[in-house]
């Protein structure tokens, strides 16, 4: 094994002052346990090879930072060495940039984002190992296409990459650097965005080489120098967005923006394509391509609604909530840990991209993670409920497979046998043999319950004046493949709650709040959609129907007195614990749904509206 010394970067001035072009490492070499196979690009910033992991057996890419303006490769080694001393801090400033691109990625799993394996810093540089990706770039599928794509093809294919740059954006991160070039269309048009570029930006500010940062079209004002009021944002990649959809539409860029500052001439879209697109898109793109960044939209969910985008038709993936180990872990081993390294214990819906919480929906052979989101629709949500569906519910059709059966209502319990109050004997008293010794009565048998008559217990106990409706993607989820979201509205605002019964029948769990999104509350009339950050959904199986129930409540709920244990990320309800809680209660059922916590308020009221829904998985 190398000693530490050996991988630190090493400055030299003795290189040869004619040097080979180019500093690609030959194929066959090594680098760990990754063997070069051949070169995908060399730029001026780093290199990317198709190479065989040994470890894996599978052909992956691996990228290096090689800066070629401030370092070069030591001829016959591995080795990277800076060509002089005043390039030593702008390179190790590039150095760190590189990894921390590669942390940022590797924290983030989402089918329009570059994933990232591992990473490790050796041979005086860095490296980072991903999927090798083939498609074709944005750029080049214009220019084949010769003419503009239509509206619908536009939002096709930028609708996922919209979202990805929205995942990204929540977490602080901003890419600073899209263009039809960066984005790359894999198999099926599945749009990936590319190159965050993290130390070529650091570099250029280093070496105040702007020619080489910026793209002339793409980059906004704030991009050409950082001033006091000018700080780059969101903002800054819808402008690049909005010049990337200019492209599309007319063919070039729109003028530099250093020169639309001082004199703007450009001629908007609204009236450039007008006919050929609807007057809401190209007016959003024209926004989105204001000069100054304050006229542009703040938010890339401001920008799909200026253009018209159904953000709710893709799936939404964000960071994963894990623990500081348990990211450690992801990083060094991402491609084992993408499948959960926790126990599988609920065969149910999988968690994508929350590793710790991934076991909770694992199901009990982890399924493999789709290649690919599929957008999906809206399908109004089929109901469980034992009696006629409210209004707002639409049932499914009849051809589709009959729901689990109903559970007994929760009026008529009778799951727990009660303790005799003395011992039982068929003798009558006064003929027991004197000699007997007494008999000790056993303890009380509490049958394990079914969990479906609590969400059906709750769902008695709602004030039928608050109406709450669910419309869910798909009622019939793919196992291994689909991932179901659903929309919920309420006629009243208040604090939204959803309870979960899996496919196998043997837990319950609140769903929603959970400790990677907390803020369950909901506005009367405006529909909150779930999943939302940081957690998406995968059926997971077996086969079956997950039962829900959604509840929306005047007060938040404290669930304290109803069994709850809280978990990480989800809170569980311990079925030999509600199912003793249920025979104190004489075999109450709508307990779970907690107490009005009405702390501090003036006025409190308990009531809540509620409704009931399932999503069934199927091979």
């Amino acid at each position: 094994m190398a000693s530490p010394a050996e991988h630190q970067t090493r400055i030299s001035s003795d290189l040869p002052p004619d040097e080979p072009p180019g500093n690609a490492l030959p194929i066959g070499s090594r680098i760990a346990e990754f063997e070069i196979t051949g070169i995908v690009g060399e730029g001026g910033f780093g290199i990317v090879y198709l190479v065989y992991d040994h470890s894996l057996e599978r052909s992956v890419a691996l990228k290096e930072y090689m800066p070629s303006s401030l370092a070069a490769r030591v001829a016959g080694t591995s080795e990277v060495r800076i060509k002089t001393k005043r390039n030593a801090e702008t390179f190790k400033a590039g150095l760190r940039s590189f990894v921390n691109e590669a942390k940022v990625l590797a924290q983030f799993d989402h089918p329009a984002l570059v994933k990232v394996y591992r990473f490790w810093e050796e041979n005086g540089t860095a490296y980072m190992v991903m999927p090798y990706y083939q498609g074709i770039t944005l750029k080049d599928w214009l220019r084949e296409h010769g003419e503009a794509p239509d509206e619908a093809t536009l939002k096709r294919l930028l609708g996922p990459v919209l979202e990805a740059l929205d995942v990204i954006h929540r977490a602080q991160i901003f890419h600073r650097d899209i263009a039809p070039d960066n984005i790359l269309l894999l198999d099926g048009e599945r749009p990936l965005l590319l190159d965050f570029g993290a130390a070529r930006r650091v570099i250029g500010d280093m070496t105040q080489a702007l020619t080489v940062i910026l793209k002339p079209g793409y980059a906004p004002i704030e991009q050409y120098a950082e001033v006091p009021g000018m700080k780059q944002g969101a903002f800054t990649d819808i402008y690049a967005l909005g010049a990337l959809i200019y492209y599309a539409i007319v063919g070039r860029t729109p003028p530099p923006s250093v020169a639309r500052m001082v004199n703007d001439g450009m001629e908007p879209l609204a009236s450039q394509a007008a006919g050929r697109y609807s007057a809401q898109f190209l007016e959003g793109v024209d926004r989105c391509l204001a000069v100054r960044q304050e006229d542009r939209p703040q938010s890339i969910r401001e920008m799909w609604g200026l253009l018209g985008i159904d953000a709710e038709q893709f799936t939404q993936v964000m960071p994963s909530a894990t623990t500081a180990d348990e990211r450690a872990r992801r990083l060094e081993e991402v491609d084992k840990a993408s499948r959960s390294p926790l126990p599988a214990v609920l065969g149910a819906l999988a968690l994508v991209g929350a590793a710790a919480a991934a076991w909770y929906f694992a199901g009990r052979t982890p399924p493999a993670e789709p290649e690919q989101a599929r957008p999906i629709g809206s399908t109004t949500i089929a109901s469980s409920q034992p009696e006629p569906l409210p209004a707002t519910v639409a049932a499914t059709p009849t051809t589709e497979p009959p729901a689990a059966p109903t559970p007994p209502p929760a009026a008529e319990p009778a799951e727990v046998a009660p303790a005799p109050s003395e011992p039982v004997s068929a003798t009558p008293p006064d003929e027991r043999p004197q000699a007997a010794p007494p008999v000790v009565p056993a303890p009380p048998v509490v049958a394990a319950p079914d969990p479906v008559s609590f969400l059906q217990g709750a769902y008695s106990g709602r004030d039928a004046g608050r109406r709450v409706n669910v419309d869910v993607n798909r009622t019939r989820v793919r196992i291994g493949r689909d991932k179901p979201s659903f929309r919920v509205r309420s006629s009243d605002s208040g604090y939204l709650y959803v309870f979960m019964v899996g496919t196998d029948s043997e837990h319950l769990i609140v769903l929603f709040p959970n400790s990677i999104d907390g803020d369950n509350r909901i506005a009367a009339d405006t529909p909150l959609t779930l999943p939302r950050s940081g957690w998406s959904f995968v059926a997971g199986g077996p086969a079956g129907t997950n039962h829900l129930l959604a509840v929306v409540s005047d007060a938040p709920r404290d669930f304290s007195a109803s069994g709850v244990e809280h978990g990480e990320p989800f809170d569980e309800f311990p079925l030999e614990r509600i199912a003793e809680i249920a025979a104190q209660r004489g075999g109450a059922r709508g307990f779970i749904v907690g107490d009005a916590d009405c702390a501090g308020a003036s006025a409190c009221n308990d009531a809540y509206g509620a409704v009931l829904f399932s999503i069934e998985e199927i091979e």
